[in-house]
């Protein structure tokens, strides 16, 4: 116990000890938070006066810089004056957009009119210098002689070279100030019209190099047109119309790639600039060809349609590039309208030949094929060629009008009730009216130029030429499609006609010499002499038939027919001659029959053969 009541008293002793540390302690913190206290109130008056010292040494400097920036802005103006007025260097292009863009972000940020009006006046300078670089490359692109590869047309396009230097260029005087965009900049108004200078020269300069690079070809189709045929003519024109049409379609994608001003309205005026030119030599190519075929509408009629089916072709490619110029006209319509008129004229001017035909002057002992004859054929023949002109013109003029002469009036239509006439059916009424008029004027011309049977000859000729040239073996395949039923059926009946007249002109006058008369029946040695006489007849009038087939050739260009014509002379005569010399031997009309029967039938049979040899 004595233990335990010591160590309690030591830790009460420890405990005291601790007590009065504590206190000493907190007395001597207590002491230094009061003179704490006194030393934050003896600093705060000097701590507030040397904040607004900082204060004004920061308003000082700002101050100086902003005297810096100024004098240095003064300075920087002048340097880059120099480099605007110099304008862009060879391979610094984008140096000297880059001063550009500068002066623009000034002008926007600066409070100085003085400045602002010296810095437009920099900018619109430079919007200057590089319109004339955008002019020059474009005239570099723009100039010499164009490429020519043979006698066909080449594209070039616009040379890659100067395309890489132009891209940037442009797509810089794109963002220039503009009154539509930047309304108060100072240069706005001016930079636009130096702009619109700028690629009103682009539009002429470009214009002026395609009509260039196709009038050389043009000239070519006008001077060929006289020695080509109407149809190869026409093919000529409508390569030389699609070249025309794939200029103006690059040109319009090169103009929306490489113009400063790209608002709709300025690159349709300015490409109605560009197809100026072109539009130009269109309307005197086309002025050219007309008057050419005007000069003689016979002889060039092939050549207006080919060129009035070529225009047509193109027509929707031509208002889809005159519709991007924004604005009235169509010069094709125009052109259209008077190559059409001419069309139109060809129609009855050719029934007009082809009647005015039968008066001519011909050869009484000539057989050989018409000229209105191989003409016709030649013009149907072609007419597939170029359809849909001759359709589209038959129906513009009306069915039947092309009959002038027969009370028709042209644009004169009949009333009807009746659905629009098919063009293709107009045309196997156009081609019927040829048809009805040629033979007739050949009818005409065997009867009143020629001895009757060089006449029916000359119109077998004639007639055999038109069946097998348009019917048989036509030249071209697709004319029989123009033939209707009635047409062909007149052909034939014309053709059964003509070798009719041609049996009846020829070979009547032989076979009127087996006939039997009124002497056969006489007594006595009256019939005898009548034998005789036609006997000697007969052989006469065969010699001259036989000379008179070797002055007048029967279907010489068709060996197969002359052969068939050959075979019914010799039906017709060979058998009634067989007859008429076995009644006649029968009767005893001579004692010496050899003296009047020069031929056997054999022989009569063997010659008449040689006639179609």
């Amino acid at each position: 116990m004595d233990d335990d009541s010591a160590e309690i008293e030591l830790l009460e002793q420890n405990l005291n000890k601790t007590h009065q540390i504590s206190q000493r302690m907190t007395s001597i913190l207590t002491n230094f938070d009061t003179r704490l206290v006194k030393l934050e109130k003896s600093i705060l008056p000097l701590y507030n006066s040397t904040q607004k010292l900082k204060q004004r040494a920061h308003n000082i400097d700002r101050a100086l810089l902003k005297i810096d920036e100024v004098a240095s802005s003064q300075d920087g103006i002048a340097v880059e004056e120099g480099l605007v007025l110099r304008g862009p260097q060879l391979g610094q292009l984008d140096a000297y957009i880059d001063i550009l863009e500068r002066l623009n972000a000034a002008i926007a940020f600066k409070s100085s009119d003085a400045d602002s009006r010296d810095m437009a006046r920099l900018i619109e300078t430079g919007a200057k210098k590089l319109s004339q670089l955008y002019t020059k490359l474009v005239a570099e692109g723009s100039s010499g002689s164009p490429p020519v590869s043979g006698l066909a047309f080449m594209l070039t396009e616009f040379p890659p070279s100067l395309m890489s230097s132009l891209t940037p260029l442009v797509a810089f005087l794109r963002t220039l100030p503009l009154p539509s965009t930047h309304p108060s900049h100072p240069a706005a108004s001016a930079i636009l019209n130096t702009l619109k200078d700028a690629q009103r020269g682009y539009a002429d300069m470009r214009g002026n190099w395609s009509r260039k690079a196709l009038e050389m070809h043009s000239r070519r189709v006008v001077d060929r047109a006289e020695t080509l045929d109407g149809v190869a003519a026409g093919k000529e024109f409508s390569v030389w119309i699609d070249s025309l049409l794939r200029v103006t379609e690059t040109e319009y994608t090169l103009l929306t790639e490489l113009a400063p001003l790209s608002g709709n309205t300025l690159i349709a005026s300015t490409y109605d600039t560009l197809l100026t030119p072109l539009l130009t030599l269109f309307t005197d190519t086309l002025s050219s060809l007309t008057s050419l075929i005007k000069r003689s509408l016979h002889k060039y009629t092939f050549h207006a349609l080919s060129a009035f089916s070529a225009l047509s072709m193109s027509q929707s490619r031509w208002e889809s590039v005159l519709a991007k110029r924004g604005r009235e006209g169509n010069e094709l319509r125009d052109g259209l309208n008077a190559i059409r008129g001419v069309c139109l004229r060809s129609f009855p001017e050719l029934l007009a030949d082809l009647k005015l035909a039968a008066i001519g002057k011909g050869s009484d002992l000539s057989v050989s094929l018409a000229d209105i004859t191989i003409s016709t054929v030649q013009y149907l023949n072609r007419i597939p060629d170029v359809q849909d002109a001759v359709g589209s013109a038959l129906s513009a003029l009306g069915d039947g009008n092309w009959r002038m002469g027969d009370g028709k009036q042209v644009g004169k239509t009949a009333k009807s009730n009746s659905v629009e006439v098919k063009e293709k059916v107009l045309i196997q009424h156009f081609v019927y009216d040829v048809m009805n008029t040629l033979i007739g004027s050949l009818t005409t011309l065997s009867r009143t130029q020629r001895r009757p049977p060089f006449g029916s000859v000359f119109l077998l000729n004639n007639i055999s030429h038109l069946v097998s040239h348009l019917v048989l073996r036509p030249t071209n395949p697709n004319t029989p499609s123009l033939l209707s039923k009635p047409t062909i059926d007149f052909l034939t009946s014309s053709w059964r006609t003509a070798k009719a007249g041609y049996f009846d002109a020829n070979f009547s006058p032989l076979m009127q010499t087996l006939a039997d008369d009124t002497r056969d029946k006489t007594s006595g040695s009256g019939w005898k002499a009548a034998a005789k006489e036609k006997f000697t007849r007969f052989y006469d009038l065969l010699e001259e038939v036989g000379e008179r087939h070797r002055m007048a050739k029967v279907l010489d260009e068709d060996p197969e027919e002359r052969s068939a014509v050959g075979e019914e002379v010799v039906k017709l005569v060979v058998p009634s001659l067989q007859r008429f010399m076995q009644k006649q031997k029968e009767r005893e009309f001579s004692k010496n029959p050899q003296k009047y029967i020069k031929l056997s039938p054999e022989e009569v049979e063997s010659r008449i053969r040689n006639f179609y040899n």
